[in-house]
């Protein structure tokens, strides 16, 4: 089978802050060894030097990776590569996808990864576009060119219940049929970022949270900022918060300043340190083993989170809102509803080894099935 997998690099220069990268990074050489003759269309190969790779430019916006996707460069592509199975990793580009292949003379099958979702549901079943994406009130164009992606794949592959569940209802709503297209297949945990748990030492009554999100103002970061606050004025606790971005070009600034703004606001919280793994996944990996937990994003919208796969593998329970597919993966005895309850699980995490140390299995456990070689067999499963 030959895979043409095309992959939008939203930061070439941090390439560790990009989950679609490492993503397919792990993905591309499983689905290698299981037989599949793969390239990767990107801005950046990936590791494997077994899997081919298509240079591609990386789009200036994120709009412009959603509104232009550029059907001259896509039918060239197609007719150099001739691939049986296309994955489009930016699903608004799939009709564009299919209008190449049609152009080339190349009969492929589409298969969609719903890597993002560009809306939620709140429990009422209220449809909310995600403000990332809502800037000047392109959200509703954005849902829509989502729609007609979904429309012009053969298969569209989410990672989660919750993802599938939004994914259907978002769709009827726009009058797409996904009759029996979707295929809930997961993201590959790290090999690099596995760790037994049963050598892991719980804390000494005292804990070190680790936050390793985005810090866009849609992400939640405020209310991050209001817990960690809560959780560090009521001890035992001390948090590490990830600069995943470094130094961001003046044009991403200014289409959001946020994650620089809420970077100062946290950098000048008592019991709060700044980390930067730099790019480095074996830096990355040490500052996780010095962690004891983990805590999820406060993004409405969360139907996936490669960081807190990353804790789990290492075996650090991961504390998270009771939200999205969140509320899905991680054990109830880890949610929370509001920061009193937060409070009370991280002093248990400090202070009852037992309690600890239960958890730290459990998220290991919750990884098991995630490893390259299984997401890859449910994959090629998927696009046959």
């Amino acid at each position: 089978m030959r895979v043409l997998y095309l992959l939008n690099v939203s930061n070439s220069s941090q390439l560790s802050a990009d989950s679609g990268y490492t993503f397919a990074d792990l993905l591309a050489p499983a689905l290698t060894d299981a037989g599949a003759e793969v390239t990767v269309a990107s801005p950046v190969p990936v590791g494997d030097p077994r899997v081919h790779f298509a240079p591609t430019t990386s789009p200036f916006t994120k709009y412009r990776a959603r509104f232009d996707p550029g059907i001259d460069a896509l039918t060239t592509l197609m007719r150099e590569r001739q691939p049986e199975v296309v994955v489009a990793n930016q699903i608004e580009a799939a009709p564009a996808i299919r209008a190449a292949l049609l152009e080339a003379g190349v009969d492929a099958l589409i298969a969609g990864y719903c890597h993002y979702l560009p809306f939620s549901f709140t429990d009422t079943g209220a449809l909310e576009l995600d403000p990332a994406m809502d800037d000047r009130g392109l959200g509703r164009s954005v849902l829509l060119a989502f729609a007609a992606g979904l429309a012009a794949c053969d298969r569209i592959l989410v990672h989660s219940s919750t993802a599938a569940s939004w994914t259907t209802a978002a769709a009827a709503r726009t009058g797409v049929d996904l009759g029996d297209k979707l295929h809930i297949v997961p993201a590959p945990r790290d090999v690099r970022l596995v760790r037994d748990p049963d050598g892991i030492l719980p804390p000494q009554g005292r804990a070190i949270g680790l936050y390793n999100h985005r810090l866009y103002a849609h992400y939640g970061t405020a209310r991050f900022t209001q817990l960690a606050r809560r959780l560090i004025a009521a001890g035992p606790v001390r948090l590490t918060v990830m600069d995943l971005f470094g130094t961001r070009s003046p044009e991403r600034v200014r289409l959001d300043p946020s994650p620089e703004q809420h970077l100062e606001e946290l950098a000048a919280t008592d019991g709060v340190t700044i980390a930067s793994d730099r790019g480095d996944r074996i830096r990355y990996r040490n500052l996780l083993a010095d962690a004891h937990f983990g805590i999820a994003p406060f993004r409405p919208g969360c139907p996936w989170s490669m960081s807190v796969i990353d804790c789990q593998a290492m075996g650090l329970p991961v504390i998270g809102p009771r939200t999205g597919w969140l509320a899905e993966h991680i054990d109830n005895e880890l949610l929370f509803d509001t920061d009193e309850q937060a409070v009370r699980i991280t002093q248990r995490l400090a202070t009852e080894p037992e309690f600890y140390l239960m958890h730290a299995k459990r998220a290991f456990a919750s990884t098991a099935d995630l490893t390259p070689e299984a997401v890859a067999a449910r994959y090629l499963e998927a696009v046959r």
